[in-house]
């Protein structure tokens, strides 16, 4: 059920987003970009320096972290990417226990928990951040299309 709140007000926010298509898609990838990483709470911060760096669609790229970054995938996301980077950077498996999951918390278990999770993080962010651009510009392309019939 929160699930489904959380969608539908995502979908109302996101369908009254002014501007292009191809903006609004681009905004929301920089969002899930930056959602998918582990550097709560910089998100937000984060999130509008790269807008503005290159001229998207910021209240898209919000939405686009907060859709993508929540409870339930959190602590998903940061297992895998921990798993990932440390496998690319041939590291040994550090046992840690996250009290949350800022960024400060996990900088606070160090190096060798940050670092293959940051590398993990950077490397997984496209693989949700590209369909979500493909993704977003069709559906807004097609709810727009279908309002002006």
């Amino acid at each position: 059920m929160i699930l489904k709140k959380r969608f539908l007000t995502f979908y109302e926010r996101f369908i009254s987003l002014k501007g292009e298509p191809a903006q609004i898609a681009a905004g929301l990838a920089i969002g899930v970009f930056v959602g998918v990483t582990p550097t709560i709470p910089f998100h937000t911060a984060i999130i509008v320096l790269i807008g503005l760096l290159l001229r998207q669609n910021i209240a898209a790229a919000y939405l686009g972290s907060w859709i993508i970054s929540n409870p339930l995938t959190i602590p998903l996301f940061y297992v895998t990417q921990y798993e990932i980077g440390r496998l690319l950077l041939g590291m040994e498996r550090s046992r840690f226990a996250i009290a949350d999951y800022t960024l400060s918390s996990i900088a606070a278990l160090g190096w060798e928990i940050l670092l293959p999770l940051l590398t993990g993080g950077i490397l997984m962010a496209p693989f949700f951040a590209v369909p979500a651009y493909f993704v977003a510009r069709r559906l807004i392309s097609s709810i727009r299309a279908r309002s002006k019939r």
